[in-house]
């Protein structure tokens, strides 16, 4: 799921906007004793071109859990997205105009921080005060299934509503959701069970692709700035890169940033880990991305610049 709510609370909430920026400056060295916050989900933004291959890929139906669907979120905003579903975490991508808004423009991108265990994200939450930002924004997402009753889906925390083409939260999937029979999800393994496997179908098995076990992405240095506090709060290790990026590794998966001018922004490189190995290497083109699986249990896809070949 994507957030596309920044629009609707900018003039309902003040303050905190532009406090992450200046705390995320200098970043280096470790995070907090326990990791709160886990890869979900990203989401990209590239051209109609790319997009479009990508919903009518017959390779990617055997190489995922794929779908391609159409949400309806809070205040009745809709997305359409070409999903590809794994154990514990999944890509969401999109073309140009799929997403209202600044989200639906060429090279936006997302992340989502998810917990595994209920009321992990008030200490996300605490946290975040303590890497810097003054003010929090908290958010409700909802879904609505067709029926016109939008039930909770998850609760979201931000460190600020203003960003050029990258946003990302954390996020912790309500009691009522899991209860909704049409989310099929699964049941608890633990008590206080909010995970990512329970959330997930478990289609994946029949297909190669497992999960995403890295994510490289282009930002500018002001949403950077904005997203290093969360990954701190959340658990992640996070080392600064000469240039001025960072690597955030968390979880088993490595997340890596490189900060370029906002025409230049956008998803670069997912790699993703198998379900069982594949003898030779297979090399698939879909619009301006490569994606390249085996040999082995590992899959790489690229994905030009902006959606430029």
């Amino acid at each position: 799921m994507i957030i596309v709510f920044a629009v609707a609370l900018a003039g309902a909430i003040g303050g905190g906007v532009g406090t992450a920026q200046a705390a995320g400056k200098g970043v280096s060295g470790g995070a907090h004793a326990r990791e709160l916050l886990f890869y979900n989900h990203s989401f990209g933004v590239f051209d109609r071109e790319t997009a479009d291959a990508i919903e009518h890929s017959d390779y990617l139906r055997e190489f995922a859990n794929f779908q391609v669907r159409t949400t309806t979120g809070t205040g009745g905003e809709t997305w359409t997205g070409r999903y590809l579903m794994g154990r514990e975490s999944y890509l969401e991508l999109f073309g140009v105009g799929d997403v209202p808004g600044q989200d639906g423009t060429l090279g936006a991108a997302g992340l989502g921080l998810s917990t595994e265990r209920a009321g992990d994200l008030a200490t996300v939450t605490a946290r975040l005060k303590d890497e810097g930002v003054a003010e929090p924004v908290d958010f409700l997402q909802t879904r609505d299934f067709g029926d016109g009753v939008p039930v909770p889906w998850f609760d979201a925390v931000l460190t600020t509503l203003e960003y050029d083409a990258f946003d990302a939260w954390g996020m912790e999937y309500r009691p009522e959701y899991f209860a909704d029979p049409r989310g099929n999800t699964e049941p608890p393994s633990f008590p206080g069970d909010v995970g990512r496997e329970r959330y997930l179908s478990d289609d994946y098995r029949t297909h190669l692709m497992r999960d995403v076990t890295a994510i490289h992405l282009a930002v500018t240095e002001g949403d950077l700035a904005d997203t290093v506090p969360l990954l701190r709060a959340g658990g992640f290790t996070v080392r600064t890169l000469a240039g001025g990026g960072v690597v955030a590794v968390g979880g088993g998966t490595t997340i890596r940033f490189d900060v370029v001018p906002r025409a230049q922004a956008g998803m670069q490189r997912v790699d993703l880990s198998l379900n069982r190995p594949v003898k030779d290497r297979h090399v698939e083109q879909i619009g301006h991305s490569t994606l390249t699986v085996g040999p082995g249990t590992h899959a790489v896809w690229t994905f030009a610049k902006n959606g430029t070949s």
